[in-house]
């Protein structure tokens, strides 16, 4: 197979040297994608909320699934912007693979329970340098992804610039609830970026957090389409979102002519039964509304990553936030997940007030045994307070739904457990 000339020794770096094995068949892209699908992380993310609780009900999608349709999804687009774009060609291309790679461990720092696991770890560790899933994501990659939490899969840069959709650290982010890296992920933003310093104008904040390579903006684009279609998808297969509630919801907003042609679709497709043909129909479009634009900047003399822009159609980026409009009002904010969501807030809560009672405040030699005993080793060895409370976090952050519900029940439910309950 020729070379592919979009890319060169720089992407390919890693920041540890890697193991050449004789004979080996994969790019180092296509081993990226190998470890990621092969980690338990990714396997985890089949019990992980995506709009509704894991295991309540077989059809609707989990993080997992979620992930794999991303990943379709940016595939996809990589193959149109061959096709449409006179910069790229046979020899010349975005990687598919690295590509896959990134939106398939866009998620794999999510907690249990969805966006309100994510927003309760972040106001549990905020004294402690803050959760984000951006972040615990490149932690997993870099840091905890293989060999019992000690270590990660040594990505290449490419791919940790891929999945690095935002580049300020928690330190500089102004007391933001979300969009940062933990301040001791510097080294690995540093080694993205090549040892280049961000110049003036990308200040903290959104400025710099919408510094994205290509294959990073390819990732975002193709989540966005996924869970703007397939959310609605999954809220009015679940009853959430009906005709009649649709259009008392779009009487109520002050909707563009455009919007309003959205929502007559969506109405005629849940009349006509057939949402699930309509809806993957725009996943198309959505694929087919992207193209090039040469852009330069400080990393585009590095690499070609940084040479283009991902233009998307405005009208696709405007029905992607209605959607994303009618599925916050009408599923997320409806009583029934609200309701869900607060009971999450309680036992993550609950969960990690024990834990911190027990391993951060004050570690005891000798205590109950609340943790696997790997964990309680680092935690042993950990030099700070933020140290110890980032090990419990991971801890808590790994958990899949019913592994949090369970572990909540066995350290309040005084009817549940066993001691052949070891799961």
């Amino acid at each position: 197979m020729p070379a592919n000339r979009f890319y060169s020794s720089f992407d390919f770096e890693t920041l540890d040297p890697r193991p050449q094995h004789q004979g080996e068949y994969r790019n180092a892209f296509q081993i990226d994608r190998d470890r990621i699908i092969h980690s338990s992380a990714f396997r985890r993310l089949q019990n992980k909320t995506q709009v509704f609780l894991s295991g309540e009900y077989d059809f609707y999608r989990t993080r997992l699934t979620h992930s794999i349709e991303v990943a379709q999804i940016g595939r996809s687009i990589c193959a149109w912007l061959t096709q449409q774009s006179d910069a790229l060609g046979d020899d010349c291309f975005i990687d598919p693979d690295l590509v896959e790679s990134a939106c398939l461990s866009h998620d794999l720092g999510h907690p249990p329970f969805g966006h309100a696991g994510e927003r309760t770890l972040h106001k549990l560790m905020e004294p402690y340098g803050g959760f984000e899933g951006n972040a615990q994501t490149l932690r997993i990659l870099t840091q905890t992804l293989f060999s019992e939490g000690r270590n990660g899969m040594n990505p290449t840069r490419a791919l940790l610039d891929g999945v690095l959709k935002y580049k300020t650290l928690h330190a500089e982010a102004a007391g933001a609830k979300n969009h940062y890296l933990y301040n001791d992920q510097e080294r690995w933003l540093d080694f993205t970026l090549g040892g280049q310093a961000f110049p003036l104008e990308l200040t903290p904040g959104k400025t710099r957090n919408g510094f994205k390579s290509i294959e990073c903006q390819i990732m975002d684009w193709a989540d966005d389409t996924a869970y703007s279609l397939n959310d609605i998808a999954d809220g009015i297969h679940a009853g959430f979102v009906n005709v009649q509630r649709l259009e008392r919801w779009a009487e109520e907003q002050t909707l563009s002519d455009a919007d309003k042609a959205d929502v007559a679709f969506l109405s005629k497709a849940m009349r006509e039964n057939r949402v699930e043909g309509r809806l993957n129909r725009l996943i198309g479009e959505c694929i087919r509304a992207t193209k090039l634009v040469p852009n330069a900047n400080f990393l585009s003399t590095s690499t070609r990553r940084h040479q283009f822009t991902l233009e998307i159609d405005p009208a696709q980026r405007r029905r992607a936030d209605l959607h994303k409009e009618i599925a916050l009002d009408l599923v997320f904010l409806s009583p029934q997940l609200q309701q869900l969501d607060h009971k999450a807030d309680f036992i993550l809560k609950r969960v990690f007030e024990v834990l911190h009672e027990r391993y951060i405040e004050s570690v005891q030699p000798k205590g109950l045994h609340l943790m696997p005993a790997s964990i309680e080793k680092q935690i042993q060895a950990a030099e700070s307070t933020s140290e110890r409370a980032r090990l419990v976090c991971d801890w808590i952050a790994n958990m899949t739904d019913h592994f949090a519900f369970r572990t909540y029940r066995r350290l309040f439910d005084a009817d549940f457990g066993s001691i052949t309950d070891f799961v």
